[in-house]
C-alpha cells in the first residue's frame, strides 16, 4: 500500500494509491487538489473551478457537415418545410429530440417526432419508419442519437425523396450511410478538433447543431423586430440530463454542460422535468447523481417496459397536468422495470459465474426482457470487473443484447469488428457501451471472438486496478463543510470520479444489517469523534462480513466517498464504504 498511513493489506486486495501524484498536499486548497488529480493543468484551474459554456464551447464549424446541416435546416425553416425529428428510446435520444423540438417551436416550427419501439423496431432508424415519415409529409428528417450505422434505412429514405441529417455520437465505420449531412465527432474522417469532442453525448451534439442553426439564421437577418433570437442556453437542463444518463465522460465541455444545466434545472423551466422530480420524490434541486439514478431511469423505463415516446412527450409538454400524468406513468413503469430487472439479474449472475475468469462475460437467456439487458450487463461488469454482455433470446433464437465495458477496453470498436467478421447481424455503440443483434446459434462464436480480441486489453486494464485515494481525513473531518468543498470540484460522474477519502484510525460500533443487505455502522476515532458509515449491498460479501465480525479492539482505515447525511440534515455527513484496511499493531 503506497498511501502514507499505517494500514495492513486492504480487504479487497487492491493497493491504495494517491490519485494526485503530490499525495495529500496540505499546502493546497482541497478543490485545487481534486481538480489537479483529475488531470486539470495548473493554468486551467480558474476555469475548471467554475466551468462555463463560453470557456469550453468549440466553433460548431469544426465538425464535418455541421455548416451544411445548419444551412439545410435554416432553408427548411424559411421555406416552411415539414421537419421530422427521429430520436432514440433512451434518455440521450429523448433529450436530444426534446431539445430540437423546443428550439424549433421557438422558431415557429412544429416538428414531427418519431421514437421507435425498442421491442418491435429495435435501435436506430428503419427504412419503413423513414419512408412513412415522408408519406406523412416530412421534407427533412433529423436523426438524433442514431443513424451512424443506418445504411439500409437511410438509402431507403433517399430513394423515397426524404433528405436526412444524422446527428449522432456512436462509432462510425469507414464508409458512411447516405445522408445530406452526418454530424458525428466519431467519424473516422473528423478533424482533430472535432474528434477531441468524441466524448460528447448525442444531446451535446444536438445543442451544437442548434448553436450553428441560430448563427446561420442570425446571419440571414431572421431575428429582427418581433422575432427575437431564442435563448438556447435555457435548454441546458436537457443537455445535462442526457449527458449524465448516457454516462458520457464529464470532462471539458461536458462538465460545463452539466454544471450550467443543473442551474437551469433548479429554475424549474421545463414543466416535464419539474413533474419528474416530484414523481422521483426529490425535495431539493437535482444534483448530478439524481440525473443518473432518479430522473434518467424513469425516462428510460418508458422505452424499456412501457411506451417508447413517453420520455420525449414528458420533456416537450408545457401542460402541468399532462406532465404529472406522464411522470406518474413513468414512475410506475420504473417500478415494473425494477422487478423485471431483478429476475433477469438473478439468472444472469448465476450463468456468469462459470465465466468469471474469462476476458469477457457474455450470457444469454430465453424469456429475458430486452428492455433490462443493458442494466443487468452493468451489474455483471461491476461484479466481475470485465466487459459484460447480456443477450435476450427470441423464440427463433435471435439474440438482442447490450454490453458494458471497463475503462481501457473499447467495446464499440470490438462490436463493429465482430459485425464486419460476420458474428453479428447488427451492432454499434461507443467505448463503454454497445448494442448487438446475434443470429440464431451465433452466441458461442461471438463469445469466442470477443474473448480472443479483447483478452490483452482486459488483462492490461485489470492489472492496473487500484483503489485511488484523494485525501486522508481524521474522523472529525467527516462533516458538512467537507461536502461543500467536494461539490465545488464537481459535478462527478463518468471520467470525473467522486473523491474517495481514507478515514481513520477508527473502531466500528453498533454495526448491523439494514435494508436490502446494507451494512451500517458508527465509526469512532481515537479522539472520540464519530460519524455514520454504510457499505451498500455488502452483507453477504467479504467487506460486510469483516465489518460485522469486527471486535471492539479492531482498528481500521476506511476508504469511500463522503456524502451529506440528508436524513439527519444540518452539518452531518456520512461515509459510503468501498474498502477497509486493518491498522498495523
Amino acid at each position: 500500500m503506497s498511501a502514507p498511513f499505517e494500514a495492513a493489506t486492504s480487504l479487497t486486495g487492491l493497493p491504495w494509491e494517491w490519485r494526485y501524484r503530490g499525495g495529500d498536499d496540505l499546502s493546497r486548497d482541497l478543490v485545487d487538489q481534486l481538480l489537479l488529480a483529475r488531470g486539470v493543468a495548473e493554468e486551467d484551474l480558474p476555469r475548471e473551478r467554475d466551468p462555463r459554456i463560453r470557456d469550453f464551447l468549440p466553433d460548431p464549424s469544426v465538425f464535418a457537415d455541421m455548416d451544411k446541416a445548419a444551412k439545410r435546416v435554416a432553408d427548411a425553416i424559411e421555406n416552411d418545410e415539414t421537419i421530422a425529428v427521429f430520436g432514440d428510446y433512451d434518455v440521450d435520444g429523448a433529450t436530444s429530440a426534446a431539445l430540437l423540438t423546443h428550439l424549433f417551436r421557438r422558431l415557429g416550427i412544429e416538428p414531427m417526432i418519431y421514437i421507435p419501439d425498442r421491442l418491435l423496431e429495435g435501435y436506430g432508424p428503419s427504412a419503413e419508419a423513414l419512408v412513412k415519415l415522408k408519406e406523412q409529409g416530412a421534407d427533412l428528417a433529423i436523426t438524433v442519437d442514431c443513424g451512424a450505422q443506418g445504411f439500409e434505412a437511410l438509402q431507403a429514405a433517399a430513394d423515397a425523396g426524404l433528405e436526412v441529417i444524422v446527428c449522432d455520437h456512436h462509432q462510425c465505420a469507414t464508409d458512411l450511410p447516405v445522408a445530406h449531412a452526418l454530424i458525428n465527432p466519431n467519424r473516422l474522417d473528423e478533424s482533430d478538433e472535432g474528434a477531441a469532442h468524441g466524448h460528447l453525448a448525442a444531446v451535446g451534439m444536438a445543442f451544437l447543431l442548434g448553436v450553428a442553426l441560430l448563427r446561420e439564421l442570425r446571419a440571414r437577418g431572421r431575428f429582427v423586430g418581433d422575432r427575437p433570437e431564442p435563448q438556447i442556453i435555457d435548454l441546458l437542463d436537457l443537455v445535462a440530463l442526457g449527458t449524465v444518463a448516457d454516462v458520457a465522460r464529464l470532462r471539458t465541455l461536458n462538465r460545463a454542460f452539466v454544471t450550467q444545466g443543473l442551474k437551469v434545472m433548479a429554475q424549474g423551466r421545463n414543466t416535464g422535468l419539474v413533474a419528474l422530480a416530484q414523481a422521483s420524490r426529490l425535495t431539493r434541486a437535482p444534483v448530478s447523481r439524481d440525473l443518473g439514478f432518479a430522473l434518467g431511469p424513469r425516462i428510460n423505463a418508458g422505452g424499456r417496459v412501457g411506451q417508447a415516446d413517453l420520455g420525449v412527450r414528458l420533456l416537450t409538454t408545457d401542460d402541468p397536468d399532462e406532465a404529472q400524468r406522464i411522470a406518474a406513468e413513468l414512475d410506475r413503469f420504473n417500478e415494473e422495470r425494477r422487478a423485471i430487472e431483478a429476475a433477469v439479474q438473478e439468472q444472469a449472475m448465476e450463468a456468469a459465474e462459470a465465466q468469471a475468469d474469462d476476458p469477457v462475460v457474455l450470457v444469454a437467456g430465453e424469456g429475458w426482457h430486452p428492455g433490462v439487458v443493458g442494466i443487468v450487463a452493468s451489474r455483471l461488469k461491476e461484479k466481475f470487473h470485465r466487459p459484460a454482455f447480456v443477450v435476450a433470446l427470441d423464440e427463433d433464437g435471435t439474440g438482442k443484447g447490450s454490453g458494458r465495458s471497463i475503462s481501457g477496453v473499447d467495446l464499440g470498436a470490438a462490436v463493429l469488428a465482430a459485425k464486419d467478421e460476420g458474428h453479428l447481424v447488427a451492432g454499434g455503440g461507443h467505448a463503454m457501451a454497445a448494442g448487438i443483434t446475434v443470429a440464431p446459434g451465433g452466441i458461442d462464436a461471438l463469445k469466442a471472438y470477443l474473448d480472443a480480441r479483447l483478452a490483452d486489453n482486459v488483462e492490461q486494464a485489470r492489472a492496473g486496478r487500484k483503489l485511488i485515494i484523494d485525501a486522508m481525513l481524521s474522523p472529525g473531518g467527516v462533516a458538512g463543510e467537507l461536502c461543500d468543498q467536494i461539490e465545488q470540484a464537481g459535478p462527478y460522474g463518468a471520467g470525473w470520479p467522486a473523491p474517495r477519502m481514507a478515514v481513520g484510525p477508527v473502531r466500528l460500533h453498533k454495526t448491523g444489517i439494514v435494508g436490502q443487505g446494507h451494512v451500517r455502522t458508527i465509526a469512532i476515532g481515537d479522539d472520540g469523534r464519530s460519524f455514520k458509515a454504510i457499505a451498500f449491498r455488502a452483507a453477504d460479501g467479504a467487506l460486510g462480513q469483516a465489518m460485522l465480525s469486527a471486535t471492539p479492539d479492531s482498528r481500521f482505515w476506511l476508504a469511500g466517498t463522503i456524502k451529506r447525511d440528508e436524513w439527519t440534515g444540518g452539518n452531518a455527513a456520512e461515509m459510503h464504504i468501498e474498502d477497509i484496511a486493518t491498522c498495523r499493531p
